[in-house]
């Protein structure tokens, strides 16, 4: 059953949340932000916290690094148009519900497609399942996603519990070479044009180094075979310069060729300067290697695949527990110096408690109803479940009931709560209602009453906490209103904090409630008001305002500090 929470009391839980969501790194954590919503059900309670106690003390904050690198892995169901299924006629329909390829029946047409895949022995053998017919399909994600089954195999080593990620990377490895033949060929026009370019460079600076060197002798008979047209002979005394430029060219070739996988002869032997390849031989070859390469790309993914599809249920797993790590990391970050709350009857109490969002708050011990063995305060605290808070102005009563909200909200989430011991009773609601500074008037007054009425309500356990009410009526007649709520409230065992400068004035028309009291101590060398917002159990809270005449009457010189010694002095009678 989940805790009721009236609107104010729901911003802090949504403002609880946003400090867990903002330490989330990875996609899909934030689900299980849905299994702390906060619950009146003890049992539930108690399996959250034993989950949490179990769980945060053994993670390292080794772990974030790893993971941060964590991405999701989806294996889509992609339609390839580079392959066709041969079937049998009886098989049509089994082999199209597959819709991962084309599918034929017809001999003819099958030969038009770089694979053949074939239940009737023409082409590569295959079952009609999806393992056989697009193995890509389950090994491309896994190979762009290596820097995740990376991180998975630290986080498994981490944790204690393994993980199946490093034996589908070793998988993989035999998918290494056929990828870097796939990225050469994806950049087969750059690697062509720098190759053409080096080799020319290369048969320029050869041909401008080339010398030959005759006797007369031979350079007579040089002239004549110039002179017959006896080509071949003449040829024959440059034979040294072009071999060099054929091994340049051989060279050239066999180093694609190691890159590309395959043997090819790409440049021509005719017009050896400068060489040239025509973008029409570039596309042939390009052609060529695209179709051998499905080839490859697809027996490599068979082979392989058999090995890690049997291993993906197992990674899915990870994955997720990557996310609920990721999870119990965000917890553990907000929650530290937080402990446990021990559930209990008899209302709220805490020791030594800290506002979440005021930085360095001073800690403050407090309690509503029964208070529990091992706490202790100032003054003289008591099992009301009704009290009255008052005290300075701007001396914490406003944060303390947030921080009451605060510690109840995470108890019923199953969370540790900031505060060095704390007891909660779990409740069915929960009503916080912050005093609205700007709204005043008669519309104000019937929405606030409205409000507190419908808390009033029914019968089970509540906790509601009430800022200023007065500040929306006149004093004489807010204790009536108030007096009367809180009697109803006393009378149906609810727990209510009520913050009010009318302390004195309740007391004595409710004795059944406590009036707890934050007081200013005083003023500081500089004239700033000292307070300890640590609330003095029964005791009303000294009024802020006379210190504050206090201050401007060390301040005002003459008359005018006359005028407020006077008022000061009021106060003091």
């Amino acid at each position: 059953m989940t805790l009721r929470m009236n609107a104010e009391a729901r911003a802090l839980y949504r403002a609880i949340l946003g400090e867990i969501r903002k330490r989330l790194v990875l996609g899909g954590s934030e689900e299980h932000l849905a299994n702390i919503t906060p619950t009146s059900n003890i049992g539930e309670i108690l399996s959250r916290q034993a989950y949490f106690k179990e769980n945060l003390p053994r993670l390292s904050p080794s772990l974030r690094e790893p993971l941060g690198r964590v991405r999701p892995i989806r294996f889509p169901r992609d339609y390839l148009h580079d392959r066709v299924l041969l079937v049998d006629e009886s098989e049509v329909d089994e082999a199209r519900k597959l819709g991962l390829c084309d599918v034929t029946t017809d001999v003819e047409e099958a030969r038009s497609y770089p694979l053949v895949l074939s239940t009737v022995g023409y082409g590569i053998d295959v079952e009609l399942k999806p393992l056989h017919v697009a193995p890509e399909l389950y090994v491309l994600p896994l190979w762009n996603s290596r820097d995740t089954l990376e991180a998975l195999t630290r986080i498994g080593s981490a944790t204690g519990r393994g993980s199946v990620a490093g034996k589908i990377l070793a998988s993989l490895e035999d998918f290494r070479e056929t990828s870097e033949r796939e990225r050469f060929l994806e950049s087969l026009d750059e690697l062509v044009a720098e190759k053409e370019r080096e080799l020319n460079e290369k048969i320029a600076e050869r041909l401008e180094n080339f010398s030959l060197t005759l006797t007369g002798k031979e350079l007579l008979e040089f002239l004549t075979e110039l002179k017959d047209g006896n080509y071949e002979a003449i040829f024959r005394r440059f034979s040294g310069v072009e071999e060099e430029i054929m091994g340049l060219i051989d060279e050239a070739e066999r180093e694609l060729s190691e890159k590309l996988g395959l043997a090819l002869e790409l440049f021509p032997r005719d017009e050896l300067y400068p060489l040239h390849v025509s973008p029409e031989r570039v596309e042939e070859l390009r052609a060529y290697l695209e179709r051998e390469l499905a080839l490859e790309r697809y027996l490599k993914a068979r082979e392989i695949a058999e090995k890690v599809v049997p291993l993906i249920p197992s990674l899915r797993e990870e994955l997720r527990r990557a996310r609920e790590l990721d999870f119990l990391l965000a917890v553990k970050d907000f929650t530290r110096g937080f402990s446990f709350p021990e559930l209990k009857e008899g209302g709220v109490a805490f020791l030594r408690g800290r506002h979440l969002f005021i930085e360095n708050p001073q800690p403050v011990s407090y309690a509503v109803g029964k208070l529990p063995e091992g706490f202790t305060g100032p003054g003289r605290p008591g099992n009301e479940g009704v009290v009255i808070l008052t005290g300075a102005n701007s001396g914490g009563k406003t944060s303390l009931l947030e921080l009451i909200s605060q510690v109840v909200i995470l108890t019923h989430m199953g969370l540790p709560v900031p505060a060095e011991r704390a007891w909660v009773e779990p409740l069915d609601e929960l009503f916080f209602f912050r005093r609205k500074r700007s709204i005043y008037g008669a519309g104000a007054f019937e929405t606030a009453l409205r409000s507190f009425v419908r808390a009033l309500r029914g019968r089970g356990r509540k906790l509601i906490l009430i800022d200023e009410f007065e500040a929306i009526t006149e004093p004489g007649a807010a204790v009536k209103i108030i007096g009367e709520l809180l009697k109803v409230a006393h009378e149906r065992d609810f727990y209510v904090v009520i913050v009010s400068h009318l302390g004195e004035e309740l007391r004595e028309e409710l004795p059944f409630a406590r009036v707890d009291g934050i007081e200013a101590k005083g003023l500081d060398e500089n004239l700033n008001l000292i307070v300890d917002r640590q609330p003095v159990f029964g005791k009303l809270g000294r009024s802020t305002p006379e210190l504050i005449v206090e201050r401007l009457a060390r301040k005002a010189r003459g008359r005018e500090r006359e005028l407020y010694e006077r008022v000061l002095s009021a106060f003091r009678e």
